[in-house]
């Protein structure tokens, strides 16, 4: 008599090294701020440093999350959203330029008050700006990538202009909160204020993001058209909605990344935004289409490595990010963590 067949479920193991290979994106961060540590040697350098890094990253992040999003999701490849940073920024420093009182004032609740106000109205005037750019500009040249540069890049240009005819040629300097200026020292090292405040802002906004895609219903939609579009509309969800919304929401956090931008570097312009989309678009590619988490490390990377490559061999500043975003390439040419296949 034959033995009765094993139905029993087999489970497929996964290996070490694929388990490593999955957890290698999240050991770059640490790994080098270890080897930061080790290059510069003084403590209190390495901190001040290291902090300066998250800070800038986390800033980079802002600006990148939302593109991420709309090339991941909507396959475009949109130049405009450096303009979108740019308006951001002028927007808000306006709103706290109005709003002397509150800023100058040593009062750390009407400092806050006022920064929120800024990055509220800078948020709405650049999601309303997304909208229109999208309806006007993008929409026309979906599946065409090239058309797609050249469209955005020419809107770029235009919304520059505008800029100038808004708020003129000059740049405009201007001072941090009261509350936000200067530093305190924490082991021998000088913590600036706004940089610690960036850093949480930061990782607010992640936890945030994670939780509307992993815990919501939008969330879910918006990853899973993603991966497949077709199949969410076919299941009744008008995706363009989706993508619509989206974009609004890519701008209004490239506007919340230019005032947090202008404030860190004090001195806004018109062209900030064009300047700041090389790092925001390494970022993007590194991290992978679509990717938050991939977006989250690939700005901390960039963040903390100039930092570190600026103290140790200044001339090499410029180049340490072609070098990074070359690196993982040649190691995942997909980017770190892609949600969708590059197309």
């Amino acid at each position: 008599m034959s033995a009765a067949p094993d139905h029993s479920p087999t489970f497929a193991r996964t290996s070490l090294a694929e388990r490593l290979s999955r957890a290698a994106p999240y050991l770059l961060v640490p790994v080098l701020v270890v080897l930061g540590f080790l290059a510069i040697g003084a403590p209190s350098s390495w901190l001040t440093l290291t902090v300066s890094g998250l800070a800038m990253g986390m800033m980079i992040f802002v600006m990148a999350s939302g593109l991420t999003l709309v090339f991941g999701l909507m396959d475009v490849i949109n130049f405009g959203h450096g303009a979108f940073i740019s308006v951001g920024a002028f927007v808000g420093i306006s709103v706290l330029l109005a709003l002397g009182s509150w800023t100058g004032a040593p009062s750390l609740a009407l400092n806050v008050a006022a920064v929120m106000l800024a990055v509220v109205a800078a948020m709405i005037v650049t999601g309303a700006l997304g909208w229109a750019f999208e309806r006007v500009i993008v929409r026309p040249v979906y599946g065409a990538h090239l058309k797609q540069i050249l469209v955005t890049v020419g809107g770029l240009i235009v919304i520059e202009q505008l800029i100038h005819v808004v708020w003129g040629p000059d740049e405009i300097f201007l001072t941090r909160p009261e509350t936000l200026k200067g530093a305190f020292t924490f082991a021998g090292a000088a913590i600036e204020k706004y940089r610690l405040l960036a850093v949480v802002v930061g990782l607010v906004l992640f936890v945030a993001m994670r939780l509307v895609f992993t815990r919501t219903k939008i969330g879910l939609i918006v990853r899973a058209g993603v991966q497949n579009g077709e199949m969410v509309e076919a299941l009744g969800y008008r995706l363009r909605l989706v993508f619509i919304g989206v974009f609004i929401a890519g701008s209004a956090l490239a506007g919340l990344g230019g005032v947090m931008w202008g404030l860190y570097q004090e001195v806004i312009t018109a062209g900030m935004g064009e300047e700041m989309m090389i790092l925001v678009f390494i970022v993007v590619i590194i991290g992978g289409l679509g990717s938050i988490e991939g977006a989250f490390i690939g700005a901390l990377l960039v963040g903390l490595l100039q930092n570190y490559i600026a103290f140790l061999e200044p001339k090499l500043a410029l180049i340490s990010n072609i070098g990074l975003m070359t690196a993982i390439l040649m190691w995942r040419p997909q980017g770190m963590m892609p949600v969708v296949e590059a197309k």
